[in-house]
């Protein structure tokens, strides 16, 4: 019976916590963990088993029993692991969004472009829910019309910084945190989705309005935006070929 490929994975996050016992229950194994620091890749690593642990990239990376990499940390280290991985033979699966800017999702596009025969996947899981996969099929039966031309959105949410931690990337902008990386992502990959049409132009507002916490305050503040809108112009007929074959290609270009 062939074997599952081992796991290696990057984060020590409450999703790490899910996802490693559900992993198992399918059988895969999960041999090694990485960690911002020492101290807490040794914690995860406890509390779910795992026997190796490290807060160095490379000593996951380069582990000959681990083929697949699931990359759950902050969000401006996923291109930077990504790419690495794809470059030494390492199938990737890593959580939204691909990186903090278009550069950092243009290498992670052409490392996957470059190594085809590995998977290399971007976890935008929305569009696999039943609701949307009606709306799909909703659009496509021309539902809202035969044309779309501007996409109104708007996102405001109770804050996603953990309380009962204190400052980390969730609070920082550069590093990937606020509501856009986090719940935009999910919403442009969706609209994609949905109607197989690309942005032709993008109008934005992002702000920060709590920037202080209980634990996060004084010379250290929250910059990680918690309120966002954005205006997509379409401005075009809803892609019958995309939604028939299910095109992946993102939204904006």
């Amino acid at each position: 019976m062939k074997m599952l490929p081992g796991i290696g994975v990057f984060g020590t996050g409450s999703v790490v916590r899910i996802i490693v016992p559900f992993l198992r229950a399918k059988g895969f194994v999960v041999v090694a963990i990485w960690g911002r620091t020492p101290a807490s890749a040794q914690q995860v690593a406890k509390e779910l088993s795992i026997p190796f642990y490290t807060s160095k990239v490379d000593e996951v990376l380069l582990r000959k029993d681990v083929d697949l990499i699931f990359v759950l940390c902050s969000p401006h280290l996923h291109a930077q692991i990504s790419v690495k991985a794809l470059g030494i033979g390492k199938h990737v699966l890593c959580d939204r969004p691909a990186g903090i800017c278009q550069n950092d999702a243009l290498k992670m596009v052409k490392a996957s472009q470059y190594y085809p025969s590995l998977i290399s996947i971007v976890n935008h899981s929305l569009r696999f829910l039943p609701a949307f996969t009606m709306m799909r099929k909703c659009l496509r039966d021309n539902y809202v019309g035969k044309r779309i031309d501007l996409c109104d959105v708007r996102i405001r949410i109770s804050s996603l910084i953990d309380e009962t931690e204190g400052y980390d990337w969730t609070c920082d902008e550069r590093m990937g945190g606020g509501i856009l990386t986090l719940v935009g992502s999910h919403v442009i990959d969706l609209l994609s989705f949905l109607t197989g049409l690309r942005a032709t132009r993008v109008h934005g507002v992002i702000r920060t309005f709590e920037s202080e916490t209980a634990r996060v305050q004084g010379i250290r503040r929250v910059t990680a935006p918690d309120f966002a809108t954005f205006q997509l112009e379409l401005g075009g007929p809803i892609n019958d070929y995309n939604l028939l074959t299910g095109d992946r290609a993102p939204l904006l270009v």
